[in-house]
């Protein structure tokens, strides 16, 4: 579905990605794992299209800029300003504009299929509720349901783990293998370590460079890890234990 090839990343002359190659294929869901500055952000945003680089990015054998429309993102909750006046639902009805535009009304076969979306994300309850008045995990859910409610086909998720609850964190995952029973395919950029990563298909381990990209067992290699972290790794904050698998 997606094959990315030599993608190179400089800012202001300093490497972020260097000549990575890797190919996602329909009904995948696939780990992003590296340490901080490894360039998993950076990896994401330039196969998006949203950062200057060198080299391919292909869906569906054609250019991906062609083929946004079956492409969802959902960002870093970092990048995103909780403060700006908006409700849930407007969130999630965002995804509708790339087809009916910005200009225009939705349809009722829009607005039915934010309403779905939501319902399944378990957020449809709280649609009138402003996005900053929700908690770490409901903001990540409402963004989740602008991701489905667009009926993408590819999936780029930037830690989407990242301060919530267990409740999401159970609903994203169940959401995820029902997406890939879909045949979508999904690219997930995570801190996140422990049994959980034996739910992807693939990890991919970063560090600038593709170290590994393999299963979670072969991946995750000791080795591996620690040409990823750096061969201290006791110093390393965002350093993962050791999986069990190892």
């Amino acid at each position: 579905m997606l094959e990315v090839s030599n993608l190179s990343v400089e800012y202001r002359g300093v490497p972020a990605l260097d000549s990575v190659s890797l190919k996602l294929h329909s009904g995948e869901l696939v780990g992003l794992l590296g340490p901080n500055g490894a360039g998993k952000s950076s990896l994401i945003k330039a196969i998006l299209g949203l950062s200057r680089c060198r080299g391919q990015v292909l869906f569906r054998g054609a250019p991906l800029r062609r083929r946004r429309r079956q492409i969802a993102y959902v960002p870093q909750r970092s990048q995103i300003d909780w403060d700006f006046p908006i409700t849930a639902w407007n969130v999630a009805l965002m995804s509708q504009t790339v087809r009916s535009g910005w200009l225009r009304s939705p349809s009722a076969a829009m607005v039915e299929r934010v309403r779905v979306a939501l319902e399944r994300l378990d957020m449809l309850a709280l649609k009138d509720r402003p996005i900053g008045q929700l908690s770490g995990g409901q903001q990540q859910r409402i963004f989740l349901a602008r991701a489905l409610a667009q009926q993408a086909d590819l999936f780029l998720l930037d830690e989407p783990f990242t301060g919530i609850d267990k409740k999401t964190e159970t609903i994203m995952l169940e959401l995820f293998t029902e997406l890939k029973a879909e045949g979508k395919t999904l690219l997930v950029c995570s801190h996140e370590w422990g049994e959980t990563l034996n739910r992807y298909d693939r990890l991919l381990l970063l560090n600038r460079h593709l170290v590994a990209d393999d299963t979670p067992q072969a991946a995750l290699t000791l080795d591996n890890i620690r040409r990823a972290y750096g061969e201290n790794l006791g110093t390393n904050r965002d350093r993962p234990a050791i999986p069990f698998f190892c």
